[in-house]
């Protein structure tokens, strides 16, 4: 299904050629027909010879109704622009096209509305106005129809050209991005008799099905899909790039509005700052600074916000620059999304761009953002797979692990790890390295992990210390650490081969010596031992007898008793 918005004039005929294309009448509100304009977003579908279906967005072309109208072109695939051939190209057409330009909209037909009410001198008049105005644009090469719907004359004309027209178009328009995270703007949200909540929008990513969970971004709010409509039809399924309705769980028709957008906050990043492009548009009176009140239109929603200029301190007409946008409501964005500026104290389009970072790291003055891959990375340094997606909306491959980064980083890091290994030869503590610091490690030859520690694979380890040898041999009555390296000690210590109590510092061979001497002991004497019944089981003094029996304490070997101990939960184990 392909999404065409109508942009033009009010008055010149938009919603008259959507009724006649489909027989439905777009202008849903009493209103709107007691004025005969459109106030609001109007939606209609009609299928073409061909099966395709062409979904339009009729959106309303006065000045006074310009926000509705942005709210429409948010989600379409093409556009069509609608001239009356007796007023011609008019103030409205001309900032609904330079919209349609900054959206990136790249596919559209032009008809000439209302033939029959002039004459074929007037009609070539209008064709080379409109060709003039459309030259070097996405429209420069598109087909000019000639209609009628017949209001005047009751006679229909062009209408069968446009349908083929609009079949052509389907046919050659961009097929949606299948990303599999859904994401839906909301343009309309009522209540139906029965059903409850129900909101409208256009499934820009993704795919949805009934009994799909969404949050809407906006509050955090959960919801649930009980019903999905496409056309009128229920469906069990959704996929990108259709409209559709959803009948939702858990949110009250007075919680949830226009331009929320529903998603699964899991697979996405929220954001109340992004980097974008910006091109001013080329009728422009004055500068554009940081200074005045701004309003943005991305997705469904208008929502205020403060810009700064990135690299420039103003920008002109016709101008292509980068600017900062920060908003006060979370958004669920993407790196390609369009957007619209306009600047709310003079009631004027600035212009617009594209999302290029949506959580930038850089401070303005040092930022340079694009939609480069290796530019984000390269700001990072490194991204896990996980992160670079929630970013970028892209799966990328891991360069190491779950690790994404760039090669002169990674080069970068094997050689600082592989020259520390090389100065420590007590090696490295892996749990003191960063998450990626251990998956680099980890890729490193010749690299063995033992008891905590990396080191180059038949390097002398302080585990060879000789001082593990005079300990180890000591048993139960050890050396005096005076005599010796406090440093290497602590090290031993450290890794686990030694056991220090107060001073006292034992090999761990020495506890496997004493538990096996209370296994004996208490065979003998079951009610439990004193200090001075282990000291001459062992045949050791009560300098090294009371601290010894500490370490087993604490390992729960024995455990106290009153003035007795009797064997921990950890004797026999």
């Amino acid at each position: 299904m392909t999404v065409i918005a109508t942009a033009g004039h009010v008055d010149h005929g938009k919603s008259s050629l959507v009724r006649a294309l489909t027989g439905t009448d777009p202008d849903r509100w009493d209103e709107e027909k007691r004025r005969g304009m459109t106030i609001d977003l109007g939606f209609a579908h009609t299928t073409l010879p061909s099966g395709a279906v062409a979904s339009f967005i009729d959106v309303p072309g006065h000045v006074r109704f310009l926000r509705n109208m942005l709210a429409g072109v948010g989600a379409i695939d093409a556009c069509l622009l609608v001239v009356d051939a007796k007023e011609g190209w008019m103030p409205q057409t001309e900032e609904h096209f330079q919209i349609l330009k900054l959206l990136g909209v790249s596919a559209g037909l032009i008809t000439l509305t209302k033939i029959d009410l002039i004459d074929e001198s007037l009609e070539n008049v209008r064709r080379s106005e409109i060709a003039k105005h459309v030259a070097g644009s996405f429209l420069e090469n598109s087909k000019i129809i000639s209609t009628s719907t017949g209001t005047s004359t009751g006679t229909e004309q062009g209408l069968d050209d446009l349908r083929v027209g609009l079949e052509q178009l389907v046919i050659s328009s961009s097929t949606p991005i299948g990303r599999q995270r859904p994401r839906l703007w909301i343009d309309r949200v009522f209540t139906a008799k029965g059903a409850g909540t129900v909101v409208t929008g256009t499934l820009i990513d993704g795919s949805l099905q009934v009994g799909d969970e969404l949050d809407v971004v906006r509050s955090g709010q959960k919801v649930r899909v009980r019903e999905i409509q496409q056309h009128d039809t229920t469906v069990e399924s959704l996929g990108a790039g259709h409209r559709c309705a959803l009948n939702l769980v858990g949110v009250a028709h007075d919680e949830i509005y226009r331009g929320d957008a529903l998603v699964n906050l899991q697979q996405w990043r929220e954001t109340l700052m992004f980097d974008a492009s910006l091109r001013i548009v080329p009728s422009l009176m004055h500068r554009v600074t940081r200074r005045g009140s701004y309003t943005i239109y991305i997705g469904s929603g208008e929502f205020p916000a403060k810009i700064r200029l990135i690299g420039k301190r103003e920008l002109v007409a016709d101008e292509q620059g980068s600017v900062r946008i920060a908003v006060s409501t979370p958004l669920a964005v993407l790196p390609g999304d369009r957007y619209i500026l306009r600047e709310s104290g003079r009631q004027e389009t600035i212009g617009g761009g594209e999302v290029l970072d949506i959580h930038p790291v850089l401070r303005v003055s040092r930022a340079n953002p694009s939609r480069s891959i290796e530019r984000l990375i390269a700001e990072r340094g490194w991204v896990t797979t996980s992160d670079l997606e929630l970013l970028t909306g892209e799966i990328h491959q891991p360069v190491i692990g779950e690790w994404v980064t760039t090669p002169v980083l990674l080069d970068a890091m094997r050689k600082d790890l592989a020259l520390r290994l090389t100065k420590q030869t007590d090696g490295i503590e892996v749990s003191r390295l960063a998450v990626h610091e251990q998956a680099v490690l980890a890729s490193l030859p010749e690299v063995v992990i033992e008891m905590g520690r990396a080191r180059i694979k038949g390097a002398t380890s302080i585990s060879d210390h000789p001082y593990v040898g005079l300990f180890a041999n000591a048993g139960v009555t050890p050396p005096d650490t005076k005599t010796l390296d406090r440093n290497i000690v602590r090290q031993l210590v450290q890794r686990g081969l030694l056991v220090d109590v107060e001073g006292t510092v034992f090999h761990l061979s020495a506890l496997e010596l004493a538990r096996h001497g209370i296994i004996e002991i208490l065979a003998q004497n079951p009610q439990g031992f004193t200090v001075s019944q282990f000291r001459e089981h062992l045949g050791i003094t009560r300098k090294h007898a009371v601290p010894l029996l500490e370490a087993l304490d604490r390992r729960g070997i024995t455990k106290r008793a009153g003035d007795y101990r009797v064997g921990g939960v950890r004797l026999i184990n």
